[in-house]
């Protein structure tokens, strides 16, 4: 089974892109992965207030990756699999590739306008070395046209 891996955040190019492995997902009988990733902090507080802030942060991305799958679901009648990982976004998305050789693919969205993001950035410099396929998803393809090319 072919299995898409989408990195999820709050962002239009994310959906973007999550839609586009959704419709792919579906048109190859493959399935949907989800990873949101949490950012580490990068401050020392108290260390109540440290733990806080991060669990804050890691409960938004749950929030945030649980609305999508079901936003999928409810479209395609499959549940995605969400894991919620905190890390460096790079070293987070090498490790969970490694961890899950049933990715079929790798697919991050590009912003619309300005650079294509951190992620897209790296991952397309070292796509020669990923175990997979890159797909880069333009954040300016109308809804239609990723269900065209999908």
């Amino acid at each position: 089974m072919r299995v898409y891996l989408v990195i999820m955040d709050e962002t239009e190019e994310a959906r973007k892109a999550l839609r586009f492995a959704a419709r792919r997902a579906q048109a190859t009988g493959g399935a949907v992965h989800i990873l949101a990733l949490v950012q580490p902090q990068s401050f020392n507080a108290f260390g109540g207030v440290q733990a806080t802030i991060e669990q804050e942060a890691r409960d938004r991305a749950e929030v945030m990756a649980s609305s999508a799958a079901g936003n999928l679901y409810s479209e395609s009648g499959r549940m995605p699999t969400i894991a919620v990982r905190v890390g460096e976004g790079q070293a987070v998305i090498k490790d969970y590739l490694a961890e899950h050789p049933e990715v079929a693919a790798l697919v991050l969205g590009s912003a619309a306008e300005g650079g294509p993001g951190p992620l897209v950035t790296h991952f397309s410099a070292h796509a020669g070395s990923l175990p997979c396929p890159l797909f880069v998803i333009p954040g300016g393809l109308s809804t239609e046209a990723i269900d065209a090319l999908s």
